[in-house]
């Protein structure tokens, strides 16, 4: 696709569009916007916007598509996979200034907000009301960034990904058109489900403006269980086992004895290192709760559990919840010297154990520092390979250690990309994972995005 070189005089007619102070085509704002938390290259913009408002994008977009400019959407460059990354240069649209919570719909359990929305704070504007909005990435994340890349996390296993919560949208389109999609209503069989088109789509069909989220009560009690095995495949054994019983968890997470020695370590308290399932259950009254952790901790002893620990307290479960959600910033401080590279795989429950066999087998032969971790529940598997920065050799076994992962979660009916999305890292393998349906979903792109201006490079190889 060949874009338009951004000249003088653009940047005079986009700059007239929003308040001075909401642009910018500093050396500074546009190397903050060049890159996320993945390890691909970065790549700068010609010019950083903040809108304030749906009309301001819709103006943007259309003098882009006008001029055929690149327009990238930027929550808080969190992502993994390269995805906010502008790698045609151009527009990145920074929507940290859009950050309302609109309207709170108590009755109807949903939020009306805006893309720039982080969910910790919309969760902590929730919670005085008993609400909660389920899906947790765990980086601070906003609510655009998680309905682009159709984010999800630890409490996927009861509560669903982020189109499981999505229930309306605008979006602007790449002429600048408005489009609003979905309905407030609880469910529709109402037309083609365009809404579903966009979650997911990392910005490439259209830039969200306004959400409605489904909202969930919190549960009134809470239990959490810790429970060591031998090995990492006696773990994941037990996690099919606890799902086909029917316990219902709302978190069912993996870490692996690498994990372990550094959650223990940055947590300042006494813990088990081994291969370890962390569990959380929720109910309706302490009694229901006590049976549901004791069936729990039978068939995790079916499976070679070396100690099982319930009932722990809000606090300790916090701080364990805490640790795991910070887990992959803290492998990066603690290998300053390394280059990180996490897949991001998911297969049918059944195939979960067989999935971390594998991949514990894959990394270990390479003799490199390693850590695998997992939102168990649902088949979900990160692994963290670390490579010597600069050494191209240990550069190409990390890469190869990651195609060899992904080819097998596909070859087992998995996905290339559980939560992270395509971006850049996943491109190479979509056409292995969709056949001939890719196809399709490039034409969808052209009917949307015809000039090809929307977030380019990414998603198709």
């Amino acid at each position: 696709m060949e874009y338009c070189c951004i000249e003088a005089s653009h940047v005079a007619d986009l700059g007239r569009m929003v308040e001075p102070g909401r642009f910018s085509c500093g050396e500074s704002s546009c190397d903050l916007h060049s890159r996320d938390q993945s390890s691909h290259k970065a790549c700068r913009p010609r010019m950083v916007i903040w809108p304030l408002c749906q009309e301001e994008v819709s103006r943007i977009l259309f003098y882009a598509d006008e001029h055929v400019i690149p327009v990238t959407a930027w929550g808080m460059g969190s992502s993994l996979e390269g995805n906010p990354i502008p790698v045609s240069g151009g527009i990145v649209l920074n929507f940290s200034t859009m950050n309302r919570i609109i309207r709170v719909r108590d009755e109807d359990f949903q939020a009306d907000l805006e893309p720039g929305v982080i969910y910790q704070n919309l969760n902590e504007t929730l919670r005085h009301r008993g609400l909660f909005f389920p899906p947790d990435p765990g980086a601070r994340a906003t609510i655009g960034g998680m309905i682009g890349n159709n984010a999800s996390g630890s409490r996927t296993v009861r509560y669903g990904a982020t189109k499981d919560h999505v229930m309306r949208l605008k979006v602007v389109l790449a002429g600048g058109e408005i489009m609003e999609l979905g309905t407030r209503a609880s469910k529709s069989s109402s037309g083609y489900d365009l809404l579903h088109l966009f979650v997911g789509s990392e910005g490439t069909l259209g830039i969200v403006v306004e959400a409605t989220l489904r909202l969930s009560a919190i549960p009134s009690e809470f239990s959490a269980a810790i429970a060591s095995f031998d090995s990492a495949a006696s773990a994941a054994g037990a996690v099919f086992e606890i799902r086909r019983a029917g316990l219902d968890p709302i978190a069912l997470e993996f870490l692996s004895i690498e994990c372990m020695e550094l959650v223990a370590r940055e947590m300042g308290i006494a813990l088990k290192v081994s291969p370890t399932l962390f569990m959380e259950f929720a109910g309706a009254s302490a009694g229901y709760l006590k049976d549901v952790v004791d069936t729990a901790g039978e068939i995790c002893r079916e499976n070679g559990c070396l100690d099982y620990e319930s009932g722990i307290g809000r606090d300790r479960r916090d701080r364990m919840f805490k640790a795991r959600h910070s887990l992959g910033e803290t492998i990066v401080r603690n290998h300053p010297d390394r280059k990180v590279m996490t897949t991001d795989v998911a297969v049918p429950i059944s195939r979960f154990p067989s999935m971390i066999a594998f991949a514990e087998q894959e990394s270990a032969a390479t003799g490199l520092p390693r850590y695998m971790f997992s939102h168990a529940g649902d088949g979900n598997i990160h692994l963290v390979l670390l490579g010597k920065k600069e050494d191209e050799a240990e550069g190409c076994i990390v890469e190869e250690i990651n195609r060899k992962i992904v080819l097998k979660a596909i070859e087992m009916g998995g996905t290339a990309t559980g939560e992270h999305g395509v971006g850049i890292g996943k491109r190479c393998f979509m056409e292995k994972e969709h056949g001939t349906s890719l196809g399709w979903m490039k034409r969808i792109k052209g009917l949307f995005d015809p000039k090809g201006i929307l977030n380019p490079g990414k998603i198709f190889p």
